[in-house]
C-alpha cells in the first residue's frame, strides 16, 4: 500500500468542506471509507471517485445563456 490513508480532517480539507460534513457523508454511507480499528480513514482514490461522481455537466442551454420558457408558471 503506497498511498497514505487520510484522516477525517485531511479528507475534509481535500474536499474543501468541514469535518462535520464528511462525518455526515460517512454516516449516510455516501462516501467510501476504511475502518482501521476504531478510526475512519479515506483513500485518496475514493475521494477522487466521490468528486467525479458528483460532477454536474453543463447543458447546451445553460452554456449559451439562453432561458427556456416554462408553461404553467406564474405571470
Amino acid at each position: 500500500m503506497t498511498d497514505k490513508l487520510l484522516t477525517m480532517e485531511e479528507a475534509a480539507e481535500q474536499l474543501r468542506t468541514t469535518p462535520r460534513h464528511v462525518r455526515r457523508l460517512v454516516f449516510e454511507r455516501r462516501i467510501a471509507y476504511r475502518k482501521v480499528g476504531r478510526f475512519v480513514r479515506f483513500h485518496p482514490d475514493d475521494l477522487a471517485e466521490y468528486i467525479a461522481a458528483h460532477r454536474i455537466e453543463v447543458t447546451r442551454m445553460a452554456a449559451s445563456g439562453g432561458l427556456r420558457a416554462i408553461s404553467g408558471g406564474r405571470r
